[in-house]
């Protein structure tokens, strides 16, 4: 299909780079109006149900952070089980990952945080094959563990996943060779030292998180303070449109004013005319 102005014919190419500049400005919910169509979109995409052909489209939603649009989204699941029915790849590691890096401590809608956890709990929760679909760094460890919460405690469920998480890649061991340690194995084991590094600092009242991760990372924020908020939602049976709809089926409602029926009398006396009025005189 060609649209078509007086200057240009615009191709299906086009027409399609149109469509998701518009769709990646809705995502940035960077405006009230924005917030209010994505929230849409979200309930929209709730409903269709994830599967893996779409799958990306649910996590650009949550990248978008709203916590509107992500309640939209998960709705009434448990957000630690919302990517369950998908197998964890590269792609949907990198992305959680990449959420926890972009956001700092506090900063991320907890239950945007809880399918990040449950993803990363299910893909590791045997080191070696989680591993294997997605090598951790040293810096991917401090990501994870800047979220966790000093002053809540291990009593916060947010704070138990991630302690399992980094008790699981604490279980990796490397290969012991003639010569010592060395590439994939060194990697493992130094991974499993500084996983085991980050528990001991949260559970040991004498030291702090910022003795093992590099304080810029534990920087606390609340994401309510940097999202925008959608107009007041009004449900539609409250909505003064359906007033009028109902005023419109049932004439006779106790609900019509009386100004308006006076409007609609006076409106059909205008209109009546006398035939004698509109006689012409006799020009004998």
């Amino acid at each position: 299909m060609l649209l078509t102005d007086r200057r240009k014919i615009y191709s299906q190419i086009e027409i399609e780079q149109i469509r998701n500049d518009v769709l990646q400005q809705i995502l940035k919910c960077g405006t009230p109006d924005a917030v209010e169509a994505c929230i849409t979109y979200a309930r929209f995409l709730s409903l269709t149900g994830i599967t893996n052909e779409n799958y990306p489209l649910f996590i650009k939603v949550l990248e978008a952070g709203n916590h509107w649009v992500v309640d939209g989204l998960i709705g009434d699941r448990d957000p630690f089980l919302f990517l369950s029915s998908i197998q964890p790849n590269y792609n949907i590691l990198e992305s959680c990952f990449k959420l926890l890096t972009e956001k700092h401590p506090g900063e991320l809608y907890p239950k945007s945080l809880s399918v990040v956890l449950g993803v990363l709990q299910a893909t590791y929760n045997v080191p070696e094959d989680g591993y294997n679909i997605y090598r951790l760094t040293i810096y991917d460890l401090n990501t994870l563990g800047k979220h966790l919460n000093e002053e809540i405690g291990q009593e916060d469920s947010l704070n138990r996943v991630i302690l399992d998480i980094l008790h699981k890649i604490a279980q990796l061991k490397g290969m012991l060779g003639a010569e010592g340690l060395e590439g994939e194995d060194r990697d493992k084991e130094e991974l499993a030292i500084h996983a085991n590094e980050i528990m001991s600092h949260f559970f040991d009242d004498t030291k702090r998180l910022f003795q093992v991760i590099p304080q810029v990372l534990l920087i606390r924020k609340d994401y309510r303070n940097y999202e925008i908020q959608p107009r007041a939602e009004v449900r539609f049976e409250d909505s003064s449109i359906y007033d009028l709809d109902n005023m419109a089926d049932d004439p006779y409602s106790d609900s019509a004013s009386d100004e308006e029926f006076e409007e609609e009398v006076y409106e059909e006396e205008e209109v009546v005319e006398s035939p004698e009025e509109n006689l012409e005189p006799d020009p004998a």
